[in-house]
């Protein structure tokens, strides 16, 4: 087959398109150039750009060295524009409103799979391959694609992929999903690329250092709307009582624990963030537990969109256990232009810890957790 395969310049996807060149594909690499370091908002005390390992100028690099060692043709799509305006700036406001976003599911499937699948549309290529550790099948019976977690679920990357379409998962093909790590070091050593030992990334591209407040304060003074910094104001307990001040919302999330300067008989924790009110709401561990919740953009990968309740297994955050659930179908809610934006309310069938705003929640099928049945996006009800 004639393949586009994404090269991020890590291990996984060097991997990958090391493992279809063995297979005798043929291969276009394409690159995807997303943040300008250079822009001096990831960046140090004495202004000197953050180290990345994800996304930078050096992954570019690494890529371009890679598809030269495999011989195969290899482009760079700058996408910074797009980056900023679908990534970066809904991250900056989803922290402005109480929210904690992950802005990775946004990026695979909105950003980097979108457009590598019109650029290998556009160039005849069948497929689209990626390093994620996913997997693809086609149902014929029910003339259907279904996503499954990759075999190794420590490394699981069916959490940001949930919003890929039918279109897009019919292209989509990911070599790595039945390997282990190792597995995939092991093919990038004996093909000798350099990327084979390289480290793996952990923080958000353009915020490596995990900072995430001061990210925003540095990228709102860039671009001169310090006027749109939250200002500090109450924290208050659960029955709404203040017990200590905030420095602005967006430097607090759900759970938090640390940092909130408040003496107190048991541990205290942030169970809600209050924009209207520019509130913190801290309580005691068993208050951080939630039973049900309201999730937006939901995406049904498994099956049309359903109008009867669904028993599902249920993360709410990557590194959480998916927990049993019943996901209730809710009328739509109308966004901008008239776009139809399906809910759900998702019930547990036991208590969850710290349930958040902003983050992506995911659906698997209630016999092996394997399949992703679907996802949406957390909302504040």
């Amino acid at each position: 087959m004639k393949i586009a395969i994404a090269m991020s310049g890590g291990v996984d996807s060097s991997a990958a398109a090391a493992l279809l060149k063995e297979q005798g594909h043929e291969l276009v690499g394409f690159t995807m150039q997303l943040w300008n370091q250079r822009r001096g908002i990831s960046v140090d005390e004495n202004g000197d750009p953050l180290p990345s390992r994800c996304c930078s100028l050096d992954d570019v690099y690494d890529a371009r060295r890679v598809a030269g060692s495999l011989g195969i043709p290899f482009y760079v799509l700058n996408l910074e524009k797009d980056f900023e305006r679908d990534v970066v700036e809904p991250f900056v406001q989803s922290y402005l409103s109480g929210e904690t976003p992950i802005p990775c599911v946004a990026c695979n499937s909105r950003l980097k799979f979108a457009s590598l699948d019109r650029m290998a549309v556009s160039l005849g290529c069948e497929k689209v391959a990626t390093g994620h550790y996913a997997r693809v099948e086609y149902d014929e019976s029910a003339n259907r694609y279904r996503l499954f977690r990759g075999k190794n679920h420590w490394k699981d990357q069916s959490y940001f992929l949930w919003e890929l379409t039918q279109e897009q998962l019919s292209r989509a093909y990911f070599p790595l999903g039945e390997m282990l790590k190792e597995e995939v070091r092991d093919i990038a050593r004996e093909a000798n690329l350099y990327t084979a030992e390289k480290q793996e990334s952990q923080e958000i591209c353009f915020v490596p250092d995990g900072k995430y407040s001061e990210f925003i304060d540095r990228y709102l003074d860039h671009e001169n709307r310090l006027d749109e910094m939250p200002a500090g104001g109450e924290i208050v307990n659960t029955a709404g009582e203040a017990v200590g001040s905030h420095t602005g919302i967006h430097r607090y999330t759900i759970g938090q624990r640390r940092g909130l300067g408040i003496a107190h008989e048991k541990p205290l924790y942030v169970v809600q963030i209050e924009r209207a009110k520019n509130q913190i709401i801290v309580g005691e561990a068993d208050e951080l537990e939630s039973n049900e919740f309201v999730a937006k953009g939901v995406n049904w990968v498994a099956f049309e969109e359903p109008t009867e309740p669904v028993r599902a297994l249920v993360k709410v955050r990557y590194r959480h256990d998916p927990a049993a659930a019943t996901i209730y179908p809710l009328d739509p809610e109308d966004a901008d232009e008239g776009v139809r934006v399906p809910r759900v309310r998702i019930v547990f069938d036991e208590p969850q810890r710290a349930i958040t705003p902003g983050q992506a929640t995911i659906f698997y099928d209630t016999e092996t957790g394997e399949e992703v049945v679907g996802g949406g996006w957390i909302a504040k009800d």
